[in-house]
């Protein structure tokens, strides 16, 4: 396997059927804009000797979502049916709780995750959050991943709400992001991809008032 500066791994969330023809179905971005956008950052990846990490959400068999060995809990065929290097079943949004997932970076030397796949406001931004308090930098591909619409007694907001805010809040401290073009790039020229910062974030905003 060949090394790349930073040391990445690309760590693919939950792209199973529950989000496609099951009870969860992602609408921003749409799916037929963020699969082909998973396969080629996973194709990328292998080309470029990143590791590639799938992960699987798993509930017990009676569970309304991710029910294990329905179909809804399969992954998608985008992923299936692409090489792996590591993969990992889990049960809570996090990618690391409970599954030893700091101890293979660790082993394997990564010092930066990309994330992609679903959603960007649960197990996205728990997994992103996580790592970078784990001191990890962490890269996070816009349109590779997606959201869905919730309403409940705390409001409501609409899946492209979600995903933009989720975003941008990632892009002040917590993680680079970027659309996968430009991450394929950065990888060509094995560089990092910049995040910018809380107070630069917030004076652009009073700029745009």
């Amino acid at each position: 396997m060949t090394t790349t500066l930073p040391r990445r791994a690309l760590v693919v969330i939950d792209v199973q059927n529950e989000y496609f023809t099951g009870n969860l179905l992602i609408t921003h971005p749409p799916v037929q804009q963020s699969l082909p956008n998973i396969g080629r950052a996973m194709d990328a990846a292998r080309t470029a000797g990143i590791p590639v990490v799938v992960v699987q959400h798993s509930a017990v068999a009676s569970a309304p979502l991710f029910a294990k060995g329905s179909p809804t809990w399969e992954l998608n065929e985008v992923v299936a049916s692409r090489p792996r290097d590591h993969y990992i079943e889990k049960a809570w949004p996090s990618v690391f709780t409970g599954t030893g997932f700091a101890d293979w970076l660790k082993e394997k030397q990564i010092d930066t995750l990309t994330v992609i796949g679903y959603m960007t406001h649960n197990c996205d931004a728990s997994t992103i959050f996580e790592a970078m308090h784990r001191g990890l930098q962490v890269e996070f591909l816009q349109d590779a991943t997606g959201s869905l619409p919730y309403a409940n007694t705390a409001g409501s907001a609409t899946a492209e709400e979600i995903h933009r805010v989720f975003s941008v809040v990632f892009h002040t401290t917590f993680a680079a992001v970027a659309a996968t073009d430009q991450w394929i790039d950065a990888v060509q020229a094995g560089r990092s991809l910049e995040k910018g910062n809380i107070l630069a974030s917030n004076q652009a905003a009073l700029a745009l008032r």
